[in-house]
């Protein structure tokens, strides 16, 4: 690489004020579907019993939507997984809730949202309709007002990570919510990825003419841990919505908040082509990179990122990367990118 083109180490931040978006957006990834049987409910409660603390298994990694010690929301894998849908999306929300029975399973640097004493009393997930139901107990409304948007992106994209739920309606001791205990937002229809995530308006863009993308900016742990972080931009809308998407990680991170930015000044999009078994080829141009060179890996991954989570859908999409005209483009993870790949099934195995 020549490295007399720097980097740029710019940042991304949540807006608390917009509205809920009311356009559709793409699932987060999937999960496995071989898995260890879950202990019996005799068992879970015998373990929880003695000591104290929610079971964990580590059959299965599940997605939970963290906040980063930068105030961002942050997918985070971790091994709470039993395969049973309801189960899993219980104990997910249980690891949100700061102070609870999943803290001692956090990274560095990692918190949930929920309020400490919230109590997830129950989660009915209605199959048909790909809706959770969510329950809790009263303490749920004992959070900040400028935390509340923070707190329903959370929760809905942790729930709506699994691929059996589409959309969250919550209630709070037996009582359907029609807005949010604190600050008021309108639950008229149940939550949906549509709430975006890391909310930001793009330079010149009017909120109310203009279209969502979700790119995924590169992060660091106090550990020095690297990790990707998924942020809603309103941009103007184009017809492509992928390549509106890639223009904004190319354009990078908005504000200083510790995200970093993945490309390079030099980055440019060249095209987008799409095949009739969903593989989308992007490709790229930058002098940085000399013919044959391994390419950083948070470059590609986030190229892979966004442009599954931007298509039209993202658990079957598959991304081929071209770089400089070159069809083999080889990541320093040593994968070919040249070949397609479909988006990560576990993002962000942070160690403790």
């Amino acid at each position: 690489m020549n490295l007399k083109h720097p980097w740029r180490m710019t940042s991304a931040a949540g807006l608390l004020s917009l509205p809920l978006l009311l356009c559709g957006c793409s699932l987060f990834g999937n999960e496995a579907a071989s898995i260890d049987p879950p202990p019996s409910t005799i068992e879970q409660s015998m373990i929880k019993a003695v000591s104290g603390k929610a079971p964990v298994t580590t059959g299965q990694l599940r997605a939970v939507f963290l906040q980063d010690h930068n105030g961002l929301l942050a997918p985070v894998s971790l091994p709470i997984a039993t395969g049973d849908v309801q189960a899993d999306a219980k104990s997910a929300l249980e690891t949100l809730v700061v102070g609870g029975s999943y803290s001692g399973l956090l990274p560095e640097g990692f918190k949930g949202i929920l309020p400490q004493g919230t109590d997830v009393k129950n989660v009915t997930v209605d199959k048909n309709n790909k809706l959770a139901v969510v329950e809790f107990n009263q303490s749920f409304g004992s959070y900040k007002p400028e935390d509340e948007r923070k707190l329903m992106e959370s929760l809905t994209w942790t729930l709506t990570d699994r691929p059996e739920i589409k959309s969250v309606q919550i209630w709070v001791d037996g009582k359907k919510l029609n807005q949010m205990p604190v600050g008021g937002t309108p639950l008229d229809h149940p939550l949906t990825r549509a709430v975006g995530i890391n909310m930001e308006i793009g330079h010149g863009v009017t909120p109310l003419n203009s279209s969502p993308v979700t790119v995924y900016f590169s992060s660091s742990s106090p550990a020095g841990v690297q990790y990707y972080v998924p942020v809603t931009r309103l941009v103007n809308p184009e017809k492509d919505r992928v390549q509106a998407a890639l223009h904004q990680l190319i354009e990078g991170p908005q504000t200083k908040d510790g995200l970093q930015e993945v490309m390079t000044g030099e980055t440019a999009l060249k095209s987008i082509e799409r095949s009739k078994d969903n593989v989308i080829t992007v490709s790229l141009s930058d002098d940085m990179f000399a013919k044959g060179e391994a390419i950083p890996a948070e470059f590609l991954e986030s190229v892979v990122l966004t442009a599954a989570d931007n298509s039209e859908d993202a658990a079957k999409a598959k991304i081929r990367i071209e770089l400089n005209g070159e069809k083999s483009v080889i990541g320093q993870n040593n994968q070919n990118y040249g070949e397609p790949v479909a988006k990560p099934q576990h993002i962000n195995e942070i160690p403790l």
